[in-house]
């Protein structure tokens, strides 16, 4: 008797499976059909994704799937250079950090279609360029321009060559 206090001698509990009625096969269509309905408005209520990053088609630069397979690509690499956060060389620490941030500004892109960094792809091997949206005027009504950027009245990229040319003939 004295050997049995410490231990717990309540039987247990077991769960009691019940057989599921058989369905017949227009129910089981039936069933089906929901299912797929249910599954295909669980897709379109992605609620964590914008719908313009969405509505991007598959070959796009910036589609949606193209941005989650760098988010999780770099998510893995920030994982294997995780000690190169607390490194003594400086380019190890710059190198974390620099991943560490490429992967919020994806997520930021996934949710508010913002791009927050200057480089783009799995490796951040694009650089991004600028488009001009709202054109600026100097007092003489002249545009500025940035070489580098797009710019929608020219329809081009405004190049250093071309603002040379540009102060050559005025």
């Amino acid at each position: 008797m004295l050997e049995n206090l410490g231990a717990d001698t309540t039987p247990k509990k077991t769960k009691v499976k019940r057989k599921r009625k058989p369905m017949s096969e227009e129910q089981r269509a039936a069933a089906t059909e929901r299912l797929a309905k249910a599954r295909a408005k669980r897709v379109v209520k992605n609620t964590s994704v914008h719908p313009e990053v969405l509505a991007l088609p598959d070959d796009h630069p910036m589609s949606y799937e193209k941005v989650k397979e760098w988010q999780k690509y770099n998510r893995e690499h920030l994982k294997a250079i995780k000690h190169q956060a607390v490194s003594k060389d400086s380019k190890e620490r710059a190198e974390y950090q620099m991943t560490a941030s490429y992967v919020k500004n994806l997520s930021t892109y996934i949710k508010d279609k913002v791009w927050l960094d200057s480089r783009y792809g799995k490796l951040r091997e694009h650089i991004m360029e600028h488009t001009c949206v709202a054109m600026a005027y100097d007092k003489d009504g002249q545009p500025k321009r940035n070489a580098g950027t797009y710019y929608p009245d020219i329809r081009m990229v405004w190049t250093r060559e071309l603002q040379e040319e540009m102060n050559n003939v005025g």
